[in-house]
C-alpha cells in the first residue's frame, strides 16, 4: 500500500506565527455599531488602545495610528480605523 501524501512538510513556506497560538493570544470576534454609542470616535480610539497592545504593537505605532485618526473627520477616522483592524473589527453602519 502506497503512503498517503498529506502535502507539504516541514518547509511549507508557514512560519512559527502561523501554527498554533496561545490562547491568551486569542481576540474575539468585535462587531461596532457606528450609529451607536460604541461608534463614538473617542470610542473607536480607545479600541485602538487595547487592541493595538493585544496584537503586540509598540505604543509609538499606537500613537501614530491614534494621530492618524485624529487628522481628518469622523470618515478619516473610521477608514483609519477599518484599514488597521478590519480583519478583526466588523464596522456596521
Amino acid at each position: 500500500m502506497a503512503p498517503v501524501n498529506h502535502g507539504p512538510g516541514p518547509k511549507s513556506g508557514l512560519q512559527e506565527e502561523d501554527m498554533i497560538k496561545d490562547r491568551a493570544e486569542m481576540i474575539e470576534a468585535i462587531e461596532i455599531d457606528l450609529t451607536g454609542p460604541a461608534g463614538n470616535a473617542f470610542v473607536l480610539l480607545g479600541y485602538v488602545n487595547s487592541l493595538g497592545k493585544q496584537l503586540g504593537w509598540s505604543p509609538e505605532d499606537i500613537a501614530a495610528v491614534k494621530a492618524d485618526m485624529r487628522s481628518g473627520d469622523y470618515e478619516h477616522l473610521v477608514n483609519v480605523f477599518d484599514k488597521h483592524f478590519g480583519r478583526i473589527v466588523t464596522l456596521y453602519r
